[in-house]
Parts: C-alpha cells; structure tokens; sequence
C-alpha cells in the first residue's frame, strides 16, 4: 500500500475516533468559597481529558469564578436568595451553622432547581453521564433521581460525621475514632471519651430530627443520599486519624497541591531580605474579608517581635503597630509561598486547602482557628506534632517541628497514584460503568435492627432461655421424682 494512502487512512481513523465524541458529560452541583476552589482543580482536570462539564449557578452566585482559558460551562438558574445572605450564614458560627443546615436556606435552592420545569428539561435533554455534588447541599440525590443518572459526592466533613454515618454506612466507633468538631485526637482519655460519646449523642439527636424533617425529599435524606455511587473525600491518611473505611469511599486529600512556582519580584525580594532568619507566611482564608482594628493591632504588634520577615494576606486599615518586617498583601501566592526555600512557618486559621499545601511542602504550622472543621484540622496536625495551636490573640511564633512537618510530606507523596488523579478516575469510572452499586455495601438495605444483628442476638438469647427453661424443669421433675421417692421409703 502506498505511503501516502496509509497515512490517509491513518488521519482518516483519527478523525473519527476524535469527532465522535469519547468524553462524559458531568453534571456539577457545587458549593461556594473554599470548597469551589478544591472541586474546580478536579473539573478543570476533567475538562483537559475531554469531558464536557456544567455547572449549575445561582443568579446572584458566590465565588464561582474561573479561569479565563477554561471551558467549564455554567448553568445559571434564577435565585430567591441574594448573596449577601449566603456570605453570612458561611461566616457564621458552629452551633448557627447548624441551624442554618436545619434552615429553609437549602429548600430553597433546592426548589429553585427542581420546580425550575425551564431548567430541568434543559437538563434532561442534555443527557449527563454523572452528578458530581456536594452533600452540604442535600438536594444532589434528588437531583440524581430525577435525571436518572449516577451520583459522586464530593466531601471533608460534615458536623459528627453523620452524613458519613448514616447515609455511607461507615463505622466510626466513639472510643478511639472522634467525632467531626469534636476538637479530639485519636487517643482519647476517659474523660475525652465521655465527652466524645455525649457529642455523638447529640449530634445523631440532630440528625435524625433533621433527617425526619428533611423537605422535598420523598424519603429520608439518608436514605436518599446512601445512594451515591462514590463517595471522594478531601483528607488523607497524613491527616486523618485511622478509622475503618468502605470500598466507594476514596481519600483524596491534598488533589489541588502542586510544585511552586517562580514569585513575582518584588515578593522574591522581600523573601530573599530576610536573610538566614526566613520568611513566615501569614492568611486566615478566603472567608476573612478583614479583622476588627483592635485585634489586627495586637496580632501585628505580636509579628513585629519576631526576627523572620512576615508577608500577611490581609484587607482593611493598615494597623498602627505594624513592624518594619511585616508586609501588608490583598493577595499572596500561598502555594508559592510555602514552597519557597526560605519559608519557616504559616499562620493559618486551618482550612483544608491551605493545611494540605503546607503538608505537601512540609511547612510546620501555627493554628489560628474560627469556625468549622478548623479546629479540628489544627488538633489533627498538633498530634502529629507539626503544629502549635493559639487563640485568636495574642500570636507569638513558636519554635515548631520541621522535622515532623518534612514526614508527613514524604507520606503525602509516597502514594502511588496521585490524588487529583483518583478522583478524576473515579469520576470516569462511575461514567463508564453506568454508576458503582458493585461497591456499595448491603447495610445499606438493612434495617437498624437488622444491621446490629438484634434479631439474632434476639433469636441466640430465646434459645438459651429455651434451653435454661426446660433444664429447669427437667431438673424440678427429677426432684420431684426423687421426692416422692423418699418419702414412699420413709413410709415403707
């Protein structure tokens, strides 16, 4: 065959294979601030293998911003709520947060997709592959059920791992696995489990109470929920504390790490003035528009004490105490940061994104914790021993454990495949396969009797009185036997 003639041939065979359409269309249900910027490096990545991806978006939406260069397509859908209210009940405390789960808030996102008959035939016609949500939004399922497609839910935590509980069937045993905002370690004394225990009461108390009172749903919401396909949650065993795990649910924890890259030059100036005494990087989250002037006066008064230069992430009025080695920045390249050679510590309020990148460049860590799972991702690191906690105020830097720090980063990269690439598997798995039941255990079809094996241990405990029982009375017939026996000789 000539040359030319198979090269054609050749283009002609490609040509088909590419305009044919090979890739999955994901379906995406995400939520705001910090939790978009983890899941949109798994979208991003799906997007570079071909795969269509949509998001579904709120008029008055919430930090969904992407880059310019991206093809993820958005889904805008009018709102009943305004952003504003969104913000606050995010920036709210632990014990409100949880009545705002409990709230109307979610209904109403919920029927503002579902009643929405515009945007559900649209999505409907479009004939998606896989639902990618996450389950602070309870509705992801609904969702799933009207499309009739596979669901992946994308988690941390959620307040005493009752979601991961009761709708994935995970055994977390109170006596050494703590409950999520617990603000516990693994090694528990016994008044720690005491406490422990009282906190999962209280939490499975809520729970249930909500999940009876979950709106919209045809069922409950466990039951609901148990039926996502795969379950990919943002931690990692560097973390997390051991604790039993099912096969559909996969720890992915640190997937938007990557390499540092080169800073800009005023920023690499001010890192290299720093001489041998090194540079701390300072950020209390994307959620923290600014501190009240008074505590930004005493934290930079704490700062100017130290020897190291400081590159703060901070907004507001620049503070009266700030020290000739404190630099004030709107926005830091923290991944940048952190993998600078001449990084010694962050000071962070421990969200999962900036806990995991310090992880991956073994940078120790000073904890400043406000709200949410922080408290808990700051005594996770402390039991490593690559963290100091603080209250709000003052700050001192400590001197920290590098050493500690550089091992959980070597546990960190020695996994065999990458965790960005784990969960992108997933994903195609679910798509390719028409969903992962294979990997669901059967408790999820079991009553909570059932579960616990109370009928058995029901059906064990009436056999052995059973026997007990005619034991007894064989036993009361033998003496009456051999009462009578006697008493005929005594007659006799």
């Amino acid at each position: 065959m000539p040359v030319k003639m198979t090269v054609a041939l050749l283009l002609m065979q490609l040509s088909i294979f590419f305009g044919s359409g090979t890739g999955g269309k994901v379906l995406v249900w995400p939520v705001v601030f910090s939790l978009w910027l983890n899941l949109k490096i798994i979208l991003n990545e799906l997007v570079k293998k071909g795969h269509e991806v949509v998001v579904l978006r709120p008029s008055d939406s919430v930090s969904y911003e992407i880059d310019n260069a991206s093809a993820i397509e958005f889904e805008t859908y009018p709102a009943s709520y305004f952003r504003a209210d969104v913000e606050d009940l995010f920036m709210d405390s632990n014990s409100k947060k949880m009545a705002w789960i409990d709230s109307d808030f979610f209904e109403s996102l919920c029927k503002d997709v579902v009643f929405n008959k515009e945007l559900m035939t649209k999505l409907q016609n479009s004939r998606f592959d896989v639902i990618l949500a996450d389950p602070f939004i309870p509705y992801g399922n609904l969702l799933s059920e009207i499309l009739k497609i596979p669901l992946i839910y994308s988690l941390h935590y959620f307040p005493g791992s009752t979601y991961e509980k009761y709708s994935g069937v995970l055994l977390l045993p109170p006596s050494y696995v703590p409950a999520a905002m617990s603000e516990l370690s693994d090694r528990m004394t016994f008044m720690e489990t005491l406490r422990n225990v009282i906190y999962v009461l209280c939490f499975n108390f809520w729970f249930q109470t909500f999940n009876e009172k979950c709106p919209v749903l045809p069922t409950t919401l466990s039951e609901t929920m148990a039926k996502a396909d795969i379950w990919l949650i943002r931690t990692y065993w560097d973390l997390e504390f051991p604790h039993p795990v099912l096969p559909n649910f996969d720890f992915v924890g640190g997937l938007h790490c990557r390499p540092a890259k080169p800073l800009r030059e005023d920023i690499e100036d001010f890192v290299q003035s720093s001489g041998e005494h090194g540079v701390v990087v300072f950020s209390l989250g994307s959620m923290v528009g600014s501190l009240t002037e008074e505590r930004a006066n005493v934290i930079a008064a704490g700062l100017a004490q130290i020897p190291q230069k400081i590159l703060w992430r901070f907004e507001g009025k620049k503070p009266e105490t700030l020290g000739s080695n404190t630099r004030l920045y709107r926005w830091i390249p923290q991944n940048d940061l952190l993998g600078h050679p001449k990084t010694r510590a962050f000071i962070t309020h421990g969200g999962t994104n900036g806990i995991y990148e310090a992880i991956y460049h073994g940078i120790p860590v000073v904890g400043i914790p406000l709200f949410g799972d922080q408290n808990d991702n700051i005594v996770q690191l402390k039991t490593k021993g690559a963290a100091v906690r603080l209250s709000q105020c003052p700050v001192q830097i400590c001197t920290l454990y590098k050493k500690n720090a550089m091992r959980l980063s070597r546990i960190h990269h020695d996994q065999p495949v990458k965790p960005l690439d784990r969960a992108v598997f997933w994903i195609e798995f679910v798509m390719r396969n028409k969903g992962a039941k294979h990997l669901r255990v059967a408790a999820h079809d079991l009553s909570w009797v059932q579960y616990h094996s109370l009928d058995v241990l029901g059906f064990l405990l009436a056999c052995v009185l059973t026997v007990m029982f005619i034991l007894k009375k064989c036993c009361l017939f033998c003496y009456q036997k051999l009462t009578k026996a006697g008493r005929k000789k005594k007659g006799e």
